[in-house]
């Protein structure tokens, strides 16, 4: 990852996109290779952003705004990604092939693997695991990712055949994203949600000691980890803080060692204190989600009005004291897939004249922007509907959900309008899951079978010339379509405090605790 001045110095590392749009552009760092050699001891202190519904890795989600530390603690990881170059590099798992552009795959496992219990974690295992997050009881947001797996065969207690729905050689990209990177025992796994948050087994580097909900999630050292003498904690009490002040305020005065961070104003304060930072350099990005499943973002116009009459420079001031970044291009320019395709538009007198004329033929652009509980979804809604009162024919209401409801409700896709994201690193798995026209994971159910096609023959092609000529064609059916308005380029962040070293992160800020070490 790029890193603070000082830490370009030391370690000489460049920001680059090689494949797609991985690496970082943060400044901060917790990679410090000046550091010295790692020392054992000492308990870290982390902050998540999102209290888990439980220890189940089916219910806890592997990005920066979730629960990553956590489950990377319980249950280790099978891969990962190089964030320079998106190569996938192994951990528990030791091989993830195809020969056959990605119809069937073979996972290989370590030998001798074992849960903290002492039980094998063999390819039966993983199987468990896999197959059970296809089952939308569930709940799982890794179901999408899950269920572009057709079946699985054990060969042999560390081979898993596994056939896709679908081709899809980038599906290992995928994986990393999300529960399928974490297995847990199946017999624990049997006793039921109860039993097992009071004893989640996994094969980890750190075990649970205790979950007080609300306040804090205490573990300690496994001494059975694999790979020893990792990890060189011997411990992590993590907590949860959803107000980002809150986090920046325990990070400078000392109070926490690590921190989840979502937000760009935050990653400046940090930096002005004298602390780093990690950030995960993304494609994509947040945006105001339209419902194009019922009125009135049912229709194009609607959603092209609402677009072209918001100014986005305007919202990230409201939001954001215009420290956020706005994503104008779908890649950012390092990026292969970079195309010179516009995201956004202003242009208040065609807005006007949009809505003007969806009131002439009875259909009055009026919607609810269905809000999360936080200062900045609340924020941006009011700065949203603010803007809207400037124009007629269009009326915008804010409905402060709580996070329980408006999960519950954005699974449904019972709303008009709501924050959703596409966050790309390789670019099929972000987009594909957002926008195809058959993924379950298409949030403002957009249907344009030829963005659909270009997304299939990306996922399918594996030369970068081919990719590249798919997803320019993606770029610019999504300008065309308008699934939403791109308001806010994602922050996959940590910051670090002064004495916590080696803080090394995949996929979506997805910290690894076994590598992290304590200065005495």
């Amino acid at each position: 990852m790029k890193r603070s001045p000082k830490l370009i110095a030391a370690a000489g590392i460049a920001a680059l996109f090689l494949t797609a749009c991985g690496g970082a552009d943060s400044a901060g760092g917790g990679a410090d290779v000046d550091a010295g050699d790692p020392v054992s001891g000492g308990v870290a202190r982390v902050l998540q952003t999102g209290e888990p519904r439980s220890l189940d890795p089916a219910n806890l989600s592997n990005t920066w705004a979730h629960q990553p530390t956590l489950g990377n603690a319980l249950y280790g990881s099978l891969m990962i990604n190089n964030l320079d170059t998106l190569e996938i590099e192994y951990r528990m798992a030791t091989e993830f092939s195809t020969t056959d552009g990605g119809t069937t795959f073979t996972l290989k496992l370590r030998p001798d693997l074992k849960f903290s219990d002492g039980t094998p974690l063999d390819a039966a295992a993983v199987k468990f695991n896999w197959d059970r997050l296809k089952d939308p009881a569930l709940g799982s947001t890794t179901i999408r990712q899950a269920v572009q797996i057709a079946d699985t065969q054990v060969v042999d207690p560390t081979t898993l055949t596994v056939r896709m729905t679908a081709p899809n050689p980038h599906f290992a990209q995928a994986l990393i994203a999300g529960a399928l990177n974490w297995i847990a025992s199946p017999a624990a796994l049997a006793q039921g949600q109860a039993a097992f948050d009071e004893n989640p087994i996994g094969a980890g580097p750190f075990t649970l000691v205790k979950w007080t909900r609300q306040d804090s999630i205490e573990l300690t050292r496994n001494p059975t980890y694999w790979d020893a003498p990792k990890p060189y904690l011997d411990g992590l009490t993590i907590r949860t803080v959803a107000d980002t002040n809150q986090r920046v305020n325990s990070i400078v005065t000392g109070g926490s060692d690590l921190a989840s961070e979502t937000n760009w104003q935050s990653l400046n304060k940090v930096e002005a204190a004298g602390f780093s930072y990690d950030v995960v350099s993304t494609g994509g990005g947040q945006m105001l989600g339209m419902n194009a499943r019922r009125a009135p973002f049912d229709d194009v116009r609607a959603r092209r009005a609402v677009s072209l009459a918001v100014d986005l420079d305007a919202i990230n001031t409201a939001v954001y004291n215009g420290e956020g970044k706005i994503p104008r291009k779908l890649f950012q320019e390092d990026s292969p897939y970079y195309a010179d395709v516009a995201l956004d538009r202003h242009d208040a007198e065609e807005a006007q004249r949009l809505f003007d004329e969806l009131a002439a033929e009875g259909k009055p652009v009026k919607f609810t922007y269905m809000s999360y509980p936080t200062t900045e979804s609340k924020t941006l809604g009011e700065a949203l509907q603010a803007q809207l009162s400037a124009f007629t024919n269009v009326e915008a209401n804010v409905e402060v959900v709580d996070f329980a409801a408006a999960t519950a409700r954005a699974g449904a896709r019972d709303f008009d309008m709501v924050v959703t994201s596409a966050i790309v690193q390789d670019p099929d798995f972000g987009l594909w899951t957002a926008f195809h026209k058959d993924s379950t994971g298409n949030f403002t159910g957009v249907q344009d079978q030829a963005m659909s096609d270009a997304l299939d023959v990306g996922r399918r092609a594996t030369s970068t010339d081919e990719r590249v000529a798919a997803y320019t064609t993606v770029q610019e059916r999504l300008a065309e379509v308008v699934p939403g308005i791109w308001y806010y380029r994602a922050v996959p962040a940590v910051t670090v405090g002064k004495e916590l070293h080696n803080v090394q992160l995949y996929t979506l800020g997805s910290p690894l605790p076994e590598e992290m070490w304590i200065s005495e």
